[in-house]
């Protein structure tokens, strides 16, 4: 048992990878894709704009709707998504089409980003969940950390369309990992929407939401 569940948090950790990777790498790109686009980057901002507002309104919503479907069902349905959006982003021509390319996988971006902590914790024992939880964050944090140099690297040496392949090879190979090795997680204990919703009266969750606003101002602020 020990070994799967090694190999699922490290397919889970470079699925973090991927979807971090594919939401910050453009940031690396925007020069590239106004140029490709024959758009301003101003404009070509859009498509972190409005990734971003698509996770901040899909954030609290979703994860809650798809809290009660079996998980291995669920990660491959987000996976997809991204393959599919990451695809018609390499292929498309066409300025709105990429901007709704884009909007399509960040509907699915926190979903796929609260299943891979919550599948973490439970594939261990209690007390080794904390460490598995670090081991998704890795992932987090290589996306945010790496994406935007990883996808500067590839447009500068080879070309705009290898960078963009780039974010779905990843997605992709991470979607046949899943299919392959990930077995069936079923939801064993279902909490009422209710339940779930009872966080909010958390003054520690306000605490958390305020804080982490507050320092992606700051580095999105830098950012743009």
């Amino acid at each position: 048992m020990e070994k799967p569940n090694h190999l699922l948090i490290l397919i889970l950790t470079v699925g973090v990878f991927g979807i971090l990777n594919t939401e910050m790498g453009v940031i690396g790109l925007l020069p590239s894709i106004a140029e490709h686009f024959h758009v301003s980057i101003s404009k070509a901002g859009w498509l972190v704009s409005f990734f971003a507002i698509t996770i901040a309104v899909s954030g609290p919503t979703l994860p809650l709707l798809f809290s009660g479907i079996d998980r291995k069902k669920v990660m491959l349905l987000v996976l997809t998504a991204f393959v599919v959006g990451n695809t018609i982003s390499l292929l498309t021509t066409n300025f709105t089409i990429l901007l709704i390319a884009r909007i399509l996988p960040a509907l699915f971006h926190p979903i796929y980003c609260s299943l891979a902590f919550t599948v973490a914790a439970s594939s261990v024992r209690k007390e080794e969940a904390p460490k598995a939880v670090s081991k998704i964050f890795i992932g987090v944090s290589a996306g945010m950390a790496a994406g935007v140099p990883i996808a500067s690297l590839i447009v500068s040496a080879v070309s705009y369309e290898m960078a963009m392949a780039f974010f779905a090879i990843v997605n992709f190979i991470v979607l046949l990992a899943t299919m392959v090795f990930v077995p069936s997680l079923p939801v064993k204990e279902r909490l009422s929407y209710g339940a779930q919703l009872s966080v909010l009266k958390k003054p520690i969750l306000w605490l958390s939401v305020v804080t982490v606003i507050l320092l992606n101002s700051a580095v999105f602020g830098v950012y743009s």
